[in-house]
């Protein structure tokens, strides 16, 4: 399909908020992480944009069409240049192509070393920005003893099944635990990998700025920690998060990401480089001034989030236990009215969410692995169009 374009690359129990998420990717110079023209730089200063317009206040959501079926335990989702989708599964290790217009399955190869366990196994997905050339293909799983992100040649001249190259592991050492993984990579406008970490079921990681663990992380595609992040030497881009699984930029370059509480609020949160978003000592909203407030905030049966995507002005972010896809309209870095949500129990838990260029998105479902609702039949992609 041609609206899909390289650039939109990416993106258990109620104390877990019932869960275990795309984003946009971008080409030519690297822009300050976290904010571009319009916005204040971290000194404060504005840049003398003029005054953004917000979207209505009320959107829809029309599900155009099921692109494919019979997905197993469907996670990351990457749009390929020529229309046709990559889909991990968290449970059998492996990469699917799915023909966009046929729903045709062709599997790519398992990635090796996976080690798939509670909300672990082959997580996040994404093409390199240089993927017209180098085809190279990103992943965030588990291993045996970490959380780590590979990076792999996708040979297309080979025989299906044994497409992907051995993988290549650039960044290793993210915590694991059977709860709360992370998972979601997605290249930036500036080119650089952002990834959303958990804190592994272990609290004070969050908070410590030497652990990757309740972060999200910004690597060159080398693996090595990019020019410009806020701390010296350090991977760590912004810090006390839960569990991060979904990552989006506005039109603008500014950065949103999605997190799970555990019992009380869910979160959307704009983020800031350095920010520190308040886990284990704040959920939601919070008078210390030590932390970012999140910009939407949702109970955990109403969500628990896992991918977001930007289109339309608005975010659009999927939910698990929630069962239904959220729209957030922005005025800036704040929700400019209320949430709205759509599909609610109408295709089970939702776990992705992926441009599509324009007013389009790729949604996957999250029934078959154990913990959804089987009854909601096998898992899928949906082609969505928004407003």
């Amino acid at each position: 399909m041609t609206a899909v374009l390289a650039a939109a690359t990416l993106l258990l129990t109620a104390g877990c908020s019932s869960g275990d998420g795309g984003a946009a990717g971008g080409r030519g110079g690297a822009p300050t992480p976290g904010r571009t023209a319009g916005q204040a730089d971290p000194s404060g200063r504005a840049t003398g944009q003029a005054t953004e317009q917000a979207p209505p206040a009320q959107g829809s959501v029309k599900v155009l069409r099921t692109v494919a079926t019979g997905l197993d335990s469907p996670w990351g989702l990457a749009p390929l240049p020529d229309g046709d989708l990559l889909v991990s599964s968290r449970d059998e290790g492996t990469i699917v192509r799915v023909d966009d217009r046929t729903g045709r399955k062709t599997e790519l190869g398992e990635v090796p070393g996976v080690s798939a366990a509670g909300e672990g196994g082959l997580l996040g997905i994404a093409l390199s920005p240089g993927y017209a050339s180098d085809h190279m293909v990103y992943a965030y799983f588990t291993s045996a003893s970490d959380n780590r992100v590979v990076r792999m040649l996708y040979d297309e001249s080979k025989p299906s099944g044994e497409q992907l190259g051995a993988p290549d592991t650039i960044f290793k050492g993210i915590p694991k635990g059977v709860i709360h993984n992370g998972g979601r990579i997605a290249f930036g406008p500036d080119r650089m990998l952002y990834v959303g970490t958990g804190e592994s079921g272990d609290t004070g990681l969050s908070q410590d700025r030497k652990s990757t663990g309740g972060k999200i992380l910004r690597l060159t595609p080398e693996g090595e920690p990019a020019p410009g992040n806020p701390f010296p030497n350090s991977p760590v881009y912004s810090f006390g998060h839960r569990n991060v699984q979904g990552l989006a930029w506005d039109s603008r370059q500014r950065l949103f990401a999605a997190e799970f509480g555990q019992n009380t609020w869910d979160e959307l949160n704009a983020i800031k480089p350095g920010g520190n978003y308040g886990w284990p000592e704040a959920e939601g909203r919070s008078d210390d001034t030590r932390f970012r407030n999140p910009i939407a905030q949702w109970s955990t049966d109403e969500a628990s989030p896992s991918g977001i995507a930007y289109a339309q002005g608005s975010v659009w972010m999927a939910g698990l236990r929630g069962e239904r896809l959220w729209r957030i309209p922005l005025k800036g870095t704040e929700a400019s009215a209320d949430p709205q949500a759509f599909l609610e129990g109408e295709y089970g838990r939702l776990r992705t969410v992926v441009p599509a260029g324009g007013d389009r998105l790729w949604l996957t479902t999250s029934n078959t692995d154990g913990r959804g609702n089987p009854e909601n039949g096998d898992d899928r992609i949906l082609e969505v169009q928004v407003k």
